[in-house]
């Protein structure tokens, strides 16, 4: 029983110590000369700068990631379904209409909720009453 797995067993070792050779040798010979700029991270010839500036990204982020994945998830749904959707028939197109339409309402409900805006709904109304106050100053004072 042991003998019929040995090749696989060997397989393994040889690439596992392939790789440690392959790391340890390229720590033992590669050339050691460091200056400020190789030390330097690399973002695309600009001088790298912290955003935001205080190290923390808003949780509004987090939400929109995490939103995306939850979608993207269910999407992947829709592929096993497409794929088997003669054989399943019309209980399989009723049940995918049911799962649409739940996603279609969490989509809205999210949506509704302002869960894919990057600014509140606060940071909004003053864009909009600083823009709104714009348009007063430049309509002359005889027009009013």
């Amino acid at each position: 029983m042991l003998s019929s797995y040995l090749p696989i067993l060997l397989l393994g070792g040889v690439v596992g110590g392939f790789a440690v050779l392959s790391l340890v040798g390229s720590r033992v010979l590669r050339p050691r000369h460091p200056t400020p700029a190789k030390l330097a991270p690399y973002e695309c010839g600009i001088e790298p700068e912290r955003l935001p500036r205080n190290g923390r990204f808003p949780v509004k982020f987090y939400v929109v990631a995490m939103l995306f994945i939850v979608f993207d998830i269910e999407t992947i749904f829709l592929f096993p379904w497409a794929i088997s959707f003669r054989r399943l028939g019309l209980f399989g197109l009723i049940e995918m209409a049911v799962f649409i339409a739940l996603v279609f309402v969490a989509y809205v409900y999210v949506w509704k909720k302002g869960g894919f805006d990057w600014e509140g709904r606060e940071e909004r109304r003053l864009a909009a009453m600083r823009t709104e106050g714009e348009r007063r100053e430049e309509v002359p004072a005889g027009a009013r």
